[in-house]
């Protein structure tokens, strides 16, 4: 009687066991449904009632005076470099170099950024924290890339093709009349294609974004972990005057 259970139980485990390896579920529809949310939507007063001392006091820290600009800062208002371009690399340079320095006992050499990563004017008059997040309202960090003399000439050829006004700091670039390369010096020295440079830049670039596919080749990458927005606003409050103006440190020779 025993060894009949046995049987039983056993049959009866494997037909389970068969029968859920053969079960297979397949998703047949999916439905979803757009609701938007915009200004048709009737405002609720408890919810405005309750959200209202918090509306405040974020606009009241944003909208505080950081910094005064004597005039404004644009990305538009040079060809080679601008005062809004210079101005970001300049903060995101002087950011940068002591974090880089107190982690890695590694000089910071110069600046790349994208010109479109500038989203906003500066407006002369009153700087505010809602300032910086008009110019670089995105999440993006400061990261360090150590980038070779080959991945250099990349970058370069990069900037000369794009025929934009790309920020940079800490390195000087003299075009011919012919717009090929009359000179780079970086931190006052002329390039050195066989050396390695650290290059600072946002998170997005480093990952190959604005299709500057040279930092992908980068040989190793130092997270700085500081928000380009939030060295902005640091910055603002450090200085009385917002100064930023065009420059020689991208330019062409005259013919």
């Amino acid at each position: 009687m025993d060894l009949k259970i046995k049987h039983f139980v056993v049959f009866i485990t494997i037909g389970l066991a068969i029968s859920c390896k053969q079960q297979v579920l397949n998703v047949s529809k999916i439905e979803g449904k757009e609701i938007r949310i915009d200004t048709t939507i009737p405002q609720n007063d408890s919810t405005n009632a309750y959200i209202k001392p918090f509306r405040d006091r974020v606009n009241q820290i944003l909208d505080s005076t950081l910094a005064y600009a004597p005039k404004k800062i644009t990305k538009v208002d040079g060809i080679y470099n601008t005062t809004a371009g210079n101005l970001l690399a300049d903060i995101i340079f002087s950011a940068a170099a002591p974090i880089f320095k107190s982690r890695t006992n590694n000089n910071l050499d110069f600046v790349f950024f994208n010109h479109g990563g500038i989203r906003s004017i500066i407006s002369q008059g009153k700087v505010s924290a809602r300032t910086a997040f008009e110019v670089m309202p995105f999440e993006n960090t400061m990261v360090v890339a150590e980038l070779s003399g080959k991945s250099i000439k990349k970058m370069l050829a990069y900037l000369l093709d794009s025929g934009m006004a790309h920020p940079i700091s800490g390195i000087q670039i003299v075009l011919n009349t012919d717009n090929t390369l009359a000179s780079v010096k970086i931190q006052g020295k002329p390039f050195d294609e066989n050396r390695n440079y650290f290059v600072a830049t946002s998170d997005y670039l480093a990952a190959g974004g604005d299709s500057m596919v040279f930092f992908k080749d980068a040989l190793n990458v130092t997270r700085i972990d500081y928000l380009i927005r939030n060295a902005m606003i640091d910055h603002f409050k450090k200085v009385d005057t917002v100064a930023a103006k065009v420059d020689k440190r991208f330019y062409k020779l005259a013919p």
